[in-house]
């Protein structure tokens, strides 16, 4: 249980956060309105998780095969979401740019994942930081993709509610720098768990 809060507290502050996804979907509520945008939402909310899913298992036979690989790969993922939470709390504000283009289909925004650079690090970060060797595998990817598919919707979905009323207060320099600052901190504090795992872990060995 204490793990898998970890990953709805990482699932949660990296899939709220400003990115590619969140970007497209709130230009997407001002431009053609909520009841427009609902397939590229659900392309979004289900597209991304079903992504965890395949990427999840594909880690696995790798991860059987060198379990060396994936302490390494823990470790390295671990340094860039502790770089990302800093990138995010620093972040300067932007002003949010609004196309023409039609809104994406629900095929679209469900493929738009796998060209997204921002989602194949969410999802190899999620399954190389929050998954064991010695636990039941397919398990721990089940529980992290079902993190995903739980925040999704509402996390997505409150961009596009921004994007369709509340643009004009997400544009204000000071009250973008306070929400990047708190998703900073939640990105930071879902990654101490994982911290102190790697921690235990080489202490134990030097030990």
């Amino acid at each position: 249980m204490e793990l898998f809060l970890a990953v709805l507290f990482f699932a949660f502050s990296t899939t709220v956060t400003p990115g590619p996804n969140n970007v497209m979907i709130m230009s997407s509520g001002v431009n053609y309105g909520i009841r427009k945008s609902v397939p590229h939402w659900l392309g979004i909310c289900l597209g991304f998780p079903l992504m965890v899913l395949l990427v999840g298992l594909g880690f696995g036979v790798v991860f059987d095969r060198y379990p060396h690989l994936h302490q390494l790969i823990k470790i390295i993922g671990t340094v860039y979401l502790v770089w990302l939470a800093w990138h995010i709390a620093s972040a300067r504000p932007e002003t949010i740019a609004t196309g023409k283009s039609k809104p994406l289909s629900f095929i679209q925004a469900a493929l738009f994942q796998w060209v997204n650079g921002k989602a194949w690090i969410m999802a190899s970060g999620a399954v190389a930081a929050f998954t064991s060797v010695t636990g039941v595998y397919w398990y721990q990817v089940i529980m992290i993709t079902l993190a995903f598919l739980l925040v999704a919707f509402p996390c997505v979905g409150m961009w596009l509610v921004f994007g369709a009323t509340l643009r004009k207060v997400l544009t204000k320099p000071l009250f973008q720098r306070i929400f990047n600052s708190c998703m900073g901190l939640i990105l930071l504090l879902s990654v101490l768990p994982v911290i102190t795992e790697i921690w235990r872990y080489y202490f134990t060995a030097a030990n």
